[in-house]
């Protein structure tokens, strides 16, 4: 099983989207439909599931049915492409980093748990903006700027990471390759 584990802000929106869409933001659409698009085409084409390890997970209830008219949105746009959300990361924060807004910290952890409870995970990689902070997730992570979010060059270089076993590839050579 291929996954790949999804930050919403600075992936499917981004800074540079914020300025020109406020009227879609203020309904509570915060997602680049095109940015979805380009997710779709990166899971059509390598298999693989999606799993948030987004501050969004936690608006959707534990049968991963939106809470917020947000999450909402974010489900349509994904079905709209035929995508669904797998799962979510687990919750490892403490009320510290709740408090300072430091969620990076523990998102490494967050997925590496995930998949110590899923060893069926084949191929993995992680499209977050932020540094996570842990050298075994950043050489399965491809790190999207916020200004722009999620790019075509991003979306390739994960489904070379996603592929690579199929393709004979080694991690070391791969990332030599990009």
């Amino acid at each position: 099983m291929n996954i790949i584990f999804l930050d919403i802000d600075g992936v499917l929106n981004s800074k540079f989207w914020d300025e020109s869409h406020q009227m879609e933001i203020s309904d509570g659409k915060y997602i680049d439909s095109e940015k979805v698009i380009l997710l779709s085409k990166l899971v059509k084409s390598t298999k693989a599931s999606i799993v948030l390890h987004s501050g969004w997970r936690f608006w959707f209830d534990e049968k991963l049915k939106p809470t917020r008219k947000e999450a909402e949105h974010l489900v349509s746009l994904l079905e709209k492409e035929g995508m669904y959300i797998l799962g979510v990361t687990p919750d490892l924060t403490t009320e510290e980093i709740r408090k300072t807004k430091r969620f990076s910290k523990v998102k490494a952890d967050e997925i590496l748990t995930w998949l110590h409870e899923h060893e069926d995970t084949e191929n993995w990689v992680v499209l977050d903006d932020l540094d996570l902070h842990n050298e075994a997730i950043a050489m399965h992570q491809v790190m999207t700027d916020s200004e722009c979010g999620l790019t075509e060059v991003d979306a390739t270089k994960a489904a070379k990471m996603l592929n690579m076993e199929h393709q004979g590839y080694n991690l070391e050579r791969l990332l030599d390759e990009l």
